[in-house]
């Protein structure tokens, strides 16, 4: 018998990529999935692709019982209101809202507009992603979501960033629709989202407090552009380095930080029309793609960062640090390599 984990707020998409890679794990057994909307009906009926995978139903959150593992797939600001009840119902906890992420409450109340509402908890989490707090996450009790559109902004610049090679960046993001959620809205109704090429944050995401947090303080110019895509983000990073590099330096610096990495692969290739990182690879899987080319008349590096945003943005991240805190090997439960074409 595995360990026993449930999710609340489960009909959602990361809740259902969740059961999806949770059904699977050799080393846990899925407890319960509860939904206030979907009270007692079958998992399947909010996430078709699991027909025949579980006979689950929803249950409301109330009735949840103790179990090893508790996800939270609330809105943004919920599991900070709740947190103590959910810290005695589970000896683990692993939140991918946006409540626990930042360190600091007065950069929370700057992005999130309201004080935390539960700033004591705040030190317990571990920021969750693994590539950067693999050892903090090993035997931890608590871990944070991570942003993704954070995320692939992170990984695509650390390696540079950590060498002190940053001047400033203008990081150009580019997002699929899922990243709004499950809820329908008037940007996602068909009509105004098919075909569309739309600038929604130009300024002031709110993602870029954990680029900050996580990277430091260089200047960093995000902005986020929504296109016809359902899942991924692709993030290219144009880089101002502190001095010119040339790209045999720039391949090691990669090399050295992400050549054990299990989920980061480097994506550069002379030829072919596969040369850099694309999300729709990505479908599914835990990866981030990450490549580069730099410019040999003006010095700027400009790196691309891809993931599939419900998977490395959020639920294959929250599984992947399931397995370090839980002690399972790392990439249990995530080995999908995604489809072609």
């Amino acid at each position: 018998m595995g360990l026993k984990v449930s999710i609340v707020g489960a009909s959602g998409y990361t809740g259902g990529e969740l059961l999806r890679l949770l059904l699977d794990h050799p080393g846990v057994e899925v407890a319960a999935a509860t939904s206030r909307s979907k009270m007692g009906v079958f998992v399947h009926s909010a996430h078709p692709n699991l027909r025949g995978r579980t006979k689950l139903q929803f249950t409301p959150p109330e009735a949840i019982e103790p179990c090893d593992v508790l996800f939270l797939c609330l809105p943004h600001g919920e599991a900070s209101k709740q947190i103590e009840r959910f810290s005695g119902l589970a000896e683990r906890i692993i939140d991918l809202s946006a409540d626990f992420r930042l360190r600091d409450g007065g950069v929370y109340a700057k992005w999130y507009g309201t004080p935390h509402a539960a700033s004591a908890w705040v030190d317990r989490f571990t920021y969750g992603l693994p590539e950067f707090h693999r050892d903090g996450l090993k035997g931890a009790r608590y871990a944070s979501g991570v942003g993704c559109n954070a995320t692939a902004v992170n990984l695509g610049l650390a390696p540079l960033a950590r060498a002190g090679l940053i001047r400033s960046v203008v990081a150009d993001v580019k997002v699929g629709s899922s990243e709004a959620g499950s809820e329908p809205s008037a940007s996602g109704h068909h009509p105004e989202r098919s075909g569309v090429v739309r600038s929604f944050a130009p300024t002031g995401h709110r993602h870029l407090a954990e680029i900050r947090q996580e990277l430091g303080e260089f200047p960093c110019h995000l902005s986020i552009t929504s296109v016809e895509l359902v899942r991924g983000v692709l993030a290219t990073l144009h880089v101002e380095p502190t001095k010119v590099l040339a790209e045999k330096e720039v391949w090691s610096l990669y090399r050295n930080a992400y050549g054990a990495e299990p989920f980061i692969r480097l994506v550069k290739d002379r030829s072919g029309i596969h040369r850099y990182p694309e999300p729709k690879l990505l479908a599914g899987t835990n990866y981030c793609d990450v490549g580069f080319e730099v410019d040999a008349e003006t010095g700027r590096i400009v790196v691309l960062s891809a993931i599939d945003n419900l998977m490395k943005g959020a639920a294959g991240s929250a599984v992947q640090c399931m397995n370090l805190m839980c002690g399972f090997e790392e990439r249990t439960g995530l080995g999908f390599g995604g489809l072609h074409p």
